[in-house]
């Protein structure tokens, strides 16, 4: 049986399945790059602050918002990954594959 979630949590896996919606609303070729755009930032953002810190949670919900609103209108078509996100996506492959 799971815990129940607060009404923070709740937020942001709302937010996150907004993200997930919005990358199948693009084009098929630019969705893997959307995808990786939308993991990579929730991971890192999750795994720079603390659970307890209900402010900065806050803080990256209202950005994260914005910054949706922004991705899900139709004129934007694509977006820019960085060396960054895809080494990550290479190393989190790469470390799926050793553990299974």
């Amino acid at each position: 049986m799971s815990a129940r979630k607060s009404g923070l949590q709740k937020e942001v896996l709302a937010l996150y399945r907004r993200a997930l919606r919005m990358v199948r609303t693009k084009p098929a070729l630019t969705q893997p790059s959307f995808l990786l755009f939308v993991r990579y930032n929730f991971h890192t953002q999750a795994s720079s602050i603390s659970p307890r810190d209900i402010a900065a949670i806050e803080h990256l919900l209202r950005r994260g918002r914005r910054q949706l609103e922004m991705y899900e209108q139709p004129s934007v078509r694509d977006c820019q990954i960085s060396q960054a996100m895809s080494d990550w996506e290479q190393s989190r492959h790469g470390s799926r594959t050793t553990s299974q």
